[in-house]
C-alpha cells in the first residue's frame, strides 16, 4: 500500500497591504527610479551592477519591460507567451526578454519612455488586482529553493514594487548616487519585507533595523539582530550572503 499525503496545499501567498497604500507606494517608486536614472550621466550606464550580467542600462531595459507589461494587457500577454517560448526558469526568461527587447534604445529613449509608461502601470496594477487579485498565478515560483504558487494580488500589489526598489537600490550602488528614503515610503516598504520574512520563518526574533527606512520588530524571546534597513533587504534578497539564522530566509523581490 502506498501512503498518501493528505495535506491541504499551502494556499497562494496574498499581498499584506491594503490595495491603496500598494499602489500609493508603486507610484512613489516609480518616480524615485525616474528621477534617479534622470541623474545618470552618460558613463554610468555601463557600470556593472550586484545582478551580473546586467549593467545599469539592461537593468533599466528590465525595468522599462516590467512597467510595460505591467501597464498594458497585450504587452502582458505577449511577453509571458514570449518568455515560454524561450524555456527554461519562466522568471528569468520574462527578464532576459524584457532586456533583449530594449537593448538597442538609448538612454534618453529609456527615460522617455519610462516616463510615459509609469503612470499607466500603477494603473494597469490596479485594474488587474481588482479583476484577477485573489486569482492563483499559473506555475510556481521558488523562493529559498522552496516551489510556492502567488496570487495575482501578490505580483501586482507587492513584488513589481519590491523589484523596482531593489534595482534602484542597485543602481544607486552602482552609480555613486545617494539613495533617496524616508519613512513614509521606504520605510513601509521594509516593514513588509519585515512582516513577510517573520512569517516565512516563523521563529522568535528581535530586530533593529537601522536608517530612514529602519525600526524595530519584535516576536517572543529571539535573538537580538541590528543592521542597516537597506542591508537587510539586500541579504533577503539573495545580492549578500546570508548569515547563518534567521536570515537565511529570502523573501522574494
Amino acid at each position: 500500500m502506498t501512503a498518501t499525503d493528505t495535506r491541504a496545499p499551502a494556499r497562494p501567498r496574498r499581498s499584506l497591504l491594503d490595495r491603496n497604500t500598494a499602489m500609493r507606494l508603486a507610484a512613489t517608486e516609480y518616480g524615485r527610479y525616474l528621477d534617479l536614472l534622470r541623474s545618470l550621466d552618460e558613463a554610468d550606464w555601463a557600470r556593472p551592477t550586484d545582478c551580473p550580467p546586467w549593467d545599469v542600462r539592461a537593468m533599466t531595459g528590465h525595468c522599462l519591460g516590467m512597467a510595460e507589461f505591467a501597464a498594458s494587457l497585450p504587452t502582458f500577454v505577449h511577453q509571458n507567451a514570449a518568455a515560454t517560448r524561450r524555456g527554461g526558469v519562466p522568471v528569468d526568461a520574462l527578464t532576459d526578454l524584457q532586456v533583449h527587447q530594449r537593448r538597442d534604445l538609448t538612454p534618453e529613449q529609456l527615460i522617455a519612455r519610462y516616463a510615459a509608461v509609469a503612470p499607466r502601470a500603477v494603473r494597469g496594477r490596479r485594474r488587474r488586482s481588482l479583476l484577477v487579485g485573489r486569482v492563483a498565478m499559473p506555475g510556481t515560483q521558488t523562493v529559498g529553493g522552496v516551489p510556492e504558487r502567488w496570487t495575482f494580488g501578490y505580483l501586482f500589489e507587492t513584488i513589481l514594487t519590491r523589484d523596482t526598489w531593489m534595482h534602484r537600490v542597485d543602481t544607486a550602488r552602482a552609480t555613486g548616487r545617494d539613495l533617496v528614503l524616508t519613512p513614509e515610503h521606504d520605510g513601509v516598504i521594509v516593514a513588509d519585507v519585515v512582516a513577510e520574512w517573520a512569517g516565512r520563518h516563523g521563529r522568535p526574533y528581535a530586530l533593529t533595523l537601522t536608517g530612514p527606512a529602519g525600526g524595530r520588530w519584535t516576536a517572543g524571546e529571539g535573538p537580538e539582530m541590528q543592521l542597516d534597513a537597506v542591508e537587510f533587504c539586500r541579504i533577503l534578497s539573495g545580492r549578500t550572503a546570508a548569515p547563518a539564522g534567521l536570515l537565511a530566509t529570502q523573501v522574494p523581490f
